[in-house]
């Protein structure tokens, strides 16, 4: 077996692939395999929290739901169940024994044909997990508009985390850490702010939230719970079109993800957002969200999947 080059993050000890849990450096694939040639395959990023009842996976249902969601714009049929999936899941992150990480499941099209069409070639899932830290580092970013728009939601299903469509935000990323800043921010195809490469984004204006509606953007399983946070904290949240100029005035910005979780924004453009610093409804609300997901607010317990 191919001895592996050393990982820049921490890896574990076992990896669900194909319904087998195997030693991390033997879960590989072949170079044909048709996923690494097209980019055809789908995949979720799920964080799992320490709790006092111990590791716990945040939102697992509706991760394994939107995996199977984005499996069916590819027409690929993944050879298990959600049931089962979310089983294996859980396996993963009991294997590997650690308390808090992320997991990453991937379904694809392996080896088997070669040509764009996928359809005949056998479909392999794949369910890793590993310690991850704060993403972004949690203190106020620099963000600077990207030169590239968000894919346009006519030419791809916008709302499905498709492997290939991140090459997208891989451009970004690129072009923006060799300006020094430390996230992108897509516009969509007509202007407006859609999302980062990786986050939603809101912005608090006047104790309104705003974010941008759905269309050009994916349904993030942590704007949803943003949605629900904020109006458990008294404030409204409106989707819809907005302008740069939007985000420049307002009092707070702040990007979600699984990877981000709530991440305050202290510049856009150069522009200072506020006084720069982290806001006082950005950080109620993001108190919250850890909390919530650390077990601590039985609320949000429905939110959590403990693994025994």
């Amino acid at each position: 077996m191919q001895k592996l080059p050393k990982a820049a993050f921490q890896t574990t000890e076992k990896i669900w692939l194909n319904g087998q849990m195997v030693a991390w450096q033997n879960a590989q694939i072949h170079v044909l395999a048709h996923a690494l040639h097209y980019g055809s395959g789908v995949f979720e990023g799920i964080r799992f929290y320490a709790t006092k009842n111990g590791p716990a996976i945040f939102r697992l249902k509706e991760h394994v739901a939107r995996l199977f969601y984005s499996a069916k714009a590819l027409e690929m049929k993944i050879p298990y169940s959600q049931k089962e999936v979310a089983a294996a899941i859980v396996a993963t992150v009991r294997a590997n024994k650690i308390s808090a990480g992320y997991i990453r499941p991937l379904a694809f099209f392996d080896y088997g044909k070669m040509g764009l069409n996928p359809v005949g070639a056998p479909v392999s899932l794949a369910v890793a997990c590993w310690p991850w830290d704060s993403y972004l580092g949690g203190k106020p970013i620099r963000v600077k508009t990207s030169k590239f728009i968000r894919l346009h939601p006519d030419s791809v299903v916008g709302d499905a985390k498709v492997c290939g469509h991140y090459v997208n935000s891989i451009l970004a990323s690129l072009e923006i850490k060799k300006a020094k800043y430390d996230e992108a921010l897509f516009l969509d195809h007509r202007g407006f702010v859609a999302e980062g490469p990786g986050e939603n984004i809101f912005f608090l204006k006047k104790g309104l939230l705003h974010t941008p509606r759905l269309g050009s953007i994916l349904a993030g399983i942590t704007r949803d719970a943003v949605f629900s946070i904020a109006k458990d904290l008294g404030v409204k949240t409106k989707e819809g079109d907005f302008k740069l100029k939007d985000f420049y005035s307002a009092d707070e910005v702040f990007f979600t993800g699984t990877a981000a979780e709530v991440q305050p924004i202290g510049s856009l453009d150069d522009k200072k957002i506020g006084n720069g610093k982290i806001g006082p409804f950005t950080t109620k609300l993001r108190a919250t969200f850890l909390a919530a997901v650390a077990g601590e607010i039985p609320k949000y317990k429905k939110w959590l999947t403990f693994v025994k």
